[in-house]
């Protein structure tokens, strides 16, 4: 059996990690960080996750579904706070659908912990990679007093995220395609607590969004009973991180555009001021692998912005079909890594693709009430025909098709949509008129 070496000990990595170790190989983690069983390495940047059905499949292959679930808030729709206080609930899908709220550092640190009780894995924190030879067969490795390591792996998979050096790597070959956009936006990590009566502040089971059309503030639940709360910023502008950075005015910015929540954030503007900003990033590119020596996995070949809550599920997605081919092709790499990477690009591009369109549905439509009259329709068709009717939501996020296929679908939806509100067609149990409408757009093949 091949040695594989994991350069990137977080998510994917780990989870990995595991898939392989519990098929035979001889498995060895890198990881920049420190251990974060020992130090916490995401206090002030990080967002919530969003596990949905891709992700929890991933975990049931481990035996973490059901723990990691437990350790869950289920959100069952988005409720939207207006300007003025009001509400607006939102379903995410049919009655018993939602998406589990847990904690990034929580959930690496029990990937972690589950590799670090099998045998065939070695941890190893606190080594950045510096380096990989041209051939993809050693890498070296840097501490923090920059002692450097070099080791020898038969495999290397690049699981160091969205500026992963195993990707930098494979950008010094010939006909490698890179592209990489930042958002006009950062982010800040803020906190609800607990409320007096040591109870959930808001709704526990919503994702509450504040949309103020060229920024927003979300709000996760949390297990304790708190909220991660992410305000997304524009850098540059009028009203931006530029110029809302002393305590007076960003105490008028949030009593202005959040005053239903500073009651319940008593130390918003600590948390404003000190906390850094995050950076929000789309990352593609290909080829996905080298020979059979190295490949590319999460973030580090298809890094995406937050706004679908797919960037970790798509991940373990990674991992999931890396495995199945690794169960297909036996130790015939190359065409494991050859088929890995034709699988998932497609779908690894069509998510990015929706998670910046998400992005401006939740920071400028959800508020809106034609917005919000399709969304209703939508809803209607989905519990009244879904026999023939599965929205895009349902599809990325309560389902296994591909993103690829969800894309397609979405755009065969809008089309129903609006001619179901051109012909004010009146979505009930039943309704010849609805049928027709729907029969008449052919479905998408997988």
């Amino acid at each position: 059996m091949k040695n594989i070496t994991l350069i990137g000990g977080g998510l994917s990595g780990s989870l990995m990690a595991i898939f392989l170790a519990k098929r035979g190989y001889k498995i060895n983690v890198y990881e920049r960080r420190l251990d974060p069983r020992k130090a916490n390495a995401y206090q002030g940047k990080s967002i919530n996750l969003a596990l949905s059905n891709r992700g929890i499949e991933a975990l049931k292959k481990v035996g973490l579904d059901v723990p990691v679930l437990q350790t869950a808030v289920a959100m069952n729709g988005r409720m939207i706070h207006s300007l003025e206080g009001a509400l607006a609930y939102q379903p995410y899908g049919m009655q018993g659908q939602a998406i589990n709220s847990v904690s990034r550092g929580g959930l690496n640190i029990r990937l972690l912990e589950l590799a670090d009780e099998h045998e065939n894995i070695t941890l190893h924190f606190g080594q950045r990679c510096v380096d990989l030879n041209q051939d993809c067969s050693i890498a070296t490795f840097e501490d923090e007093n920059s002692n450097k390591t070099e080791v020898a792996s038969d495999i290397f998979i690049g699981s160091d995220g969205a500026f992963a050096a195993t990707r930098l790597h494979l950008q010094l070959f010939q006909r490698f395609d890179y592209d990489q956009e930042f958002e006009n936006y950062g982010y800040k990590e803020l906190h609800i607590p607990p409320a007096d009566t040591n109870e959930f502040a808001l709704d526990k089971n919503c994702l509450h969004i504040w949309p103020r059309g060229n920024f927003m503030m979300i709000a996760l639940p949390n297990i304790d009973k708190s909220y991660t709360c992410t305000l997304f910023f524009p850098f540059e502008g009028e009203t931006s991180f530029a110029t809302i950075n002393n305590e007076q005015n960003a105490r008028l910015f949030f009593e202005k555009y959040f005053a239903d929540v500073v009651p319940l954030m008593p130390n918003y503007l600590n948390d404003y001021l000190l906390n850094p900003v995050g950076n929000l990033v789309t990352v593609k590119c290909f080829p996905w692998v080298f020979k059979d020596k190295l490949a590319l996995i999460g973030d580090a070949a298809h890094a995406v912005v937050p706004f679908y809550g797919q960037g970790m599920n798509c991940s373990f997605e990674d991992c999931i079909v890396l495995d199945d081919c690794i169960a297909k092709y036996g130790d015939d790499w190359n065409k494991i890594f050859d088929e890995y990477q034709t699988l998932r690009k497609p779908n690894a591009d069509a998510i990015a693709y929706l998670a910046q369109q998400n992005f401006i549905e939740m920071r400028d439509r959800v508020g809106d009430a034609k917005f919000l009259h399709r969304k209703h329709i939508e809803h209607e068709l989905s519990e009244h025909f879904g026999h023939l009717f599965k929205s895009q939501y349902e599809l990325v996020t309560f389902s296994l098709k591909p993103y690829a296929y969800a894309l397609a679908q979405g755009k065969i939806n809008d089309k129903i949509l609006d001619a179901l509100i051109e012909q004010n067609v009146e979505v009930v149990p039943g309704s010849e008129k609805v049928s027709e409408i729907l029969k008449r757009f052919e479905l998408t093949k997988e």
